[in-house]
C-alpha cells in the first residue's frame, strides 16, 4: 500500500486528511512539527509528503531541505494559504512538485496527488469501500458548520433551492459577509444531478491579480516566473460538477474578461496555454453588494452579470432571522465542545436575552466566533455574561452614547467599541497591562481560528503563558 506522510500542527486538519486519504487507498503518517517529521524519515520512506508551509518549529522549504539530506527523492506537495503562495513557489524552486491551497478540495488534493505519483510512474490505488452511514467526514466537511434554520425566511431560501437545484441555471446568492452564502452554494450542488461531481469554491477576495488566473484556469509549466510545473485551475477541478466564486465583484476586470468567455462558450485556456479545454460546469457566485448597482457604477461588466443573474437568491441577515439566533449558538457550542473537549451544557438567559438583542454585524460568522470565545472562557456548565466579549454586552450604551436615533437601526459598520469614559476612575496599572495582554491573546487566537499552538507562535509565547493570562483576567473580571 502506497504511503503518504502528511505533516501538519493542525491536528484536526490531520485527522481529516488521515480519513480521507485512508478511503482513497492510501497508508497515512501524521506528524505535527517538523523535528518529529525528520525523526521519523530517517528510519522510513513515505511515496509522497504533504506538509503544511508553516509548522511550529519550521517551514516547508527547511523540511524539504532536510528531507533531501536524507537522500530522499519522493514527491514533496506544499500546502499554503494564499498569503504564502510566494513563499511555496520558492519552495517548488527548491524541488517541491506542487502547493495547494487552503481552504482545500478533496479533488484537488487527490488530483495533485495522483500527478505528483504518476510522474514517478506510480500507479494510485483504488478508494476503499465504506458503508456511507458509517463513514467518516472529509475535508468538504471541514466547513460543514452550519445547519438549516427553522424561520419562515430560511424555509423560504429551501423553497427557492428545491426550485433552482435541479436546472443547470446560473444562481446569485446575495448576503452580508458571514450569513452562510457558501452553505447555501453547497446545498444547491447537494440536491442537483451534479451532487456525485466536485463542488470546488473559490473566495475571489482572497486572491490577489496576479494568482486570479492561476487559481481560477490554472497554468501551463514556464508560463510565467515560478510556473515549474503545470497547475489544474478550480475551473477544471470542478469540471462536471459545480463551481462556487465567492465575492464575485471582486474580481479584477481582466479576470472578468477571461471569465466572460468562460460563461459564453464553455471552453478555457490554462494561462500560458494554446489549447481549448471543453468544460461542463455550473457556476454559483456570490457577492454582498448588488451587482447591478456594481455594473452601473462600473466596477463590474455588465453582460457578465447577465449571464450570471439567470436565477437570485437573497440570505436575509441573522438579525432579521431572530428565531434561529439560538439555533445556531447552540449548534456552534456543540461543535466547540468537541474542538476543546469541554462539556458546557448551554447559555444562561441573561445570555440568550443578549444573543436575541444583538444585531450581529458579522451574522453567523460573528456568532460562531462569539460562541467560541466564551466557551473558552467558560468554567461551569452555562456560558455566563461575563464570558462575553465588551462589544456585546454594552452594545444598547454603545449606540446611545455615539447618538443613534433608534435602537433597531442598524449602522452600515459596528460602531467603535471604546469602554465609556469615566472622570476621576483609573484601573490599577497591573489590570490596564492585563487588559491589553487578554486583547491580544484573543486577537490571535481569532487569527488563526483558536489553535492556541498557533496563537502561541503568533504572539511569540508558550501555550502555557496563553492558559495563564486567560485565568487571571477571569480571575480579576469576577471580582
Amino acid at each position: 500500500m502506497l504511503k503518504i506522510l502528511v505533516a501538519d500542527d493542525d491536528r484536526d486538519m490531520c485527522l481529516l486528511l488521515q480519513r480521507f486519504l485512508s478511503r482513497n487507498g492510501f497508508e497515512v503518517q501524521t506528524l505535527h512539527t517538523g523535528k518529529k517529521t525528520i525523526e521519523w524519515l530517517q528510519g522510513n520512506k513515505p511515496d509522497l509528503i504533504l506538509c503544511d508551509f508553516r509548522l511550529e518549529d519550521m517551514n516547508g522549504d527547511e523540511l524539504l531541505k532536510k528531507a533531501k539530506e536524507l537522500h530522499y527523492e519522493v514527491p514533496f506537495i506544499i500546502i499554503t494559504g494564499y498569503s504564502d503562495v510566494k513563499a511555496a513557489v520558492d519552495v517548488m524552486k527548491h524541488g517541491a512538485f506542487d502547493y495547494i491551497t487552503k481552504p482545500l478540495f478533496p479533488d484537488e488534493i487527490l488530483l495533485t496527488i495522483k500527478k505528483a505519483l504518476a510522474e514517478k510512474n506510480i500507479q494510485t490505488p483504488a478508494p476503499v469501500r465504506e458503508n456511507t452511514e458509517t463513514a467518516a467526514p472529509t475535508p468538504t466537511a471541514l466547513g460543514s458548520e452550519y445547519i438549516h434554520g427553522n424561520t419562515a425566511e430560511f424555509r423560504n431560501i429551501l423553497k427557492q433551492i428545491d426550485l433552482v437545484a435541479p436546472t443547470n441555471y446560473s444562481v446569485v446568492i446575495y448576503g452580508e459577509s458571514g450569513s452562510g452564502k457558501e452553505v447555501i452554494a453547497r446545498e444547491i450542488h447537494a440536491r442537483s444531478r451534479r451532487s456525485a461531481q466536485p463542488f470546488v469554491a473559490i473566495d475571489c477576495g482572497a486572491m490577489s491579480k496576479e494568482l486570479a488566473g492561476s487559481e481560477m484556469f490554472g497554468h501551463e509549466k514556464g508560463s510565467f516566473t515560478g510556473a515549474l510545473n503545470q497547475k489544474t485551475g478550480s475551473f477544471e477541478l470542478a469540471n462536471g460538477g459545480t463551481i462556487f466564486l465567492d465575492e464575485i465583484a471582486n474580481l479584477s476586470y481582466d479576470i472578468q474578461v477571461s471569465l466572460l468567455r468562460v460563461v459564453q462558450e464553455r471552453k478555457m485556456r490554462r494561462v500560458g496555454g494554446v489549447k481549448d479545454i471543453d468544460l461542463d460546469v455550473r457556476i454559483i457566485v456570490a457577492s454582498n453588494e448588488k451587482l447591478w448597482d456594481a455594473a452601473h457604477k462600473g466596477k463590474f461588466r455588465e453582460d457578465l452579470f447577465h449571464r450570471f443573474n439567470e436565477f437570485s437568491i437573497a440570505v436575509p441577515p441573522l438579525r432579521d432571522r431572530k428565531g434561529d439566533i439560538l439555533l445556531f449558538a447552540r449548534h456552534f457550542l456543540e461543535i466547540t465542545n468537541g474542538e476543546l473537549g469541554k462539556n458546557v451544557r448551554g447559555f444562561s438567559p441573561e445570555v440568550e436575552d443578549i444573543f436575541l438583542n444583538y444585531v450581529w454585524f458579522g451574522n453567523l460568522r460573528e456568532l460562531k466566533n462569539v460562541v467560541k470565545r466564551a466557551t473558552l472562557l467558560t468554567e461551569g456548565e452555562r456560558v455566563e455574561v461575563s464570558s462575553l466579549p465588551f462589544e456585546i454586552t454594552h452594545f444598547e450604551k454603545l449606540r446611545f452614547d455615539q447618538g443613534s436615533e433608534s435602537k433597531d437601526a442598524v449602522d452600515p459598520l459596528p460602531p467603535v467599541m471604546t469602554e465609556p469614559k469615566k472622570e476621576k476612575e483609573f484601573k490599577s496599572l497591573k489590570t490596564a497591562s492585563l487588559d491589553a495582554e487578554y486583547e491580544m491573546v484573543l486577537k490571535a487566537l481569532e487569527e488563526v481560528d483558536f489553535n492556541k499552538s498557533k496563537a502561541a507562535k503568533l504572539l511569540n509565547i508558550d501555550r502555557k503563558t496563553i492558559y495563564n493570562i486567560l485565568n487571571q483576567y477571569k480571575k480579576i473580571k469576577q471580582l
